[in-house]
């Protein structure tokens, strides 16, 4: 039998990842765990020591839901072994954050642990191809192919994995501060579309060019919705298959009331 741990981060993924499973092991870095989730903490300063427990209890499989954030670490609290680690992840964060989780998914999987992915574990958060509200016009689906080559261009740099188009015109990039702040800065700027009457613009997500797909998966979700919505925006558009769709009912429903649509596009963005 197979025993999975969920390392839980911040947000909703995390309780809708652990709803998908039986019976698992929740651990959250100390200081990081998400509300509402009962999460035994860790630190990343004695990491080897807690792979170790991983093993011991017969897990052989991890899933990583949720956001995590590089935590501060404590010269202090190392182990030996955690320590001889150091240089290496320490080397790999100046590549960025895909590089860092790349380096930690690493040390797990030389321990004899298995990295599993959202889409194997809860194959039903992250959609197939299709339009799952409303209708996409053809200007919105060529906004939408916009934004798909604006973030694949960016990807290299590991800036975000949202962007805004309106019209042809990039009106925002999701950066460090997340979705919330990018779609606020597209709606005070949404008197820059060239025609006021024109297309109203699309939210898009995708993974970065690349990405390990076992981990940071982009994620939408209800919430995601009233924000496009307040923004102003057409609808929203997503890379099918690479991107997680939390309560898709509810995500369906406020889409309806809005009058957005939902579209998980093909990667291609035909």
């Amino acid at each position: 039998m197979t025993r999975t741990a969920v390392i839980a981060g911040q947000g909703a993924l995390a309780p809708a990842v652990i709803a998908a499973l039986d019976d698992p092991l929740v651990y959250a870095l100390d200081g990081f765990a998400p509300d509402g989730v009962d999460a035994q903490p860790f630190r990343l300063e004695r990491l080897v020591p807690f792979l170790d427990s991983l093993l011991d209890q017969g897990v052989s499989r991890v899933v990583f839901a949720g956001a995590i954030r590089r935590p501060r670490l404590d010269p202090e609290l190392f182990d030996s072994r955690t320590a001889q680690l150091v240089p290496r992840i320490m080397m790999a964060m100046q590549s960025g954050d895909d590089g860092a989780l790349r380096a930690v998914l690493d040390v797990f999987q030389e321990h004899g642990l298995t990295i599993a992915s959202v889409a194997e574990v809860a194959p039903g958060l992250i959609p197939a191809e299709g339009v799952l509200a409303g209708e996409p016009s053809a200007a919105d689906r060529r906004d939408a192919a916009r934004a798909a080559l604006i973030l694949a261009t960016l990807g290299p740099l590991d800036v975000g994995q949202g962007a805004v188009v309106a019209q042809g015109q990039c009106l925002a990039i999701e950066t460090l501060p997340g979705t919330e702040a990018m779609l606020d800065f597209a709606a005070r700027h949404a008197g820059l579309r060239p025609n006021p009457n024109g297309a109203k613009g699309v939210f898009f997500k995708a993974p970065k060019p690349g990405q390990d797909m076992r981990i940071d998966l982009p994620t939408l979700g209800p919430d995601s919705v009233i924000q496009a919505a307040q923004a102003g925006l057409a609808g929203i558009a997503w890379q099918a298959g690479g991107v997680i769709l939390l309560d898709r009912a509810e995500a369906i429903r406020r889409a309806d009331a809005a009058g957005l649509f939902l579209w998980a596009m093909p990667h291609s963005g035909i």
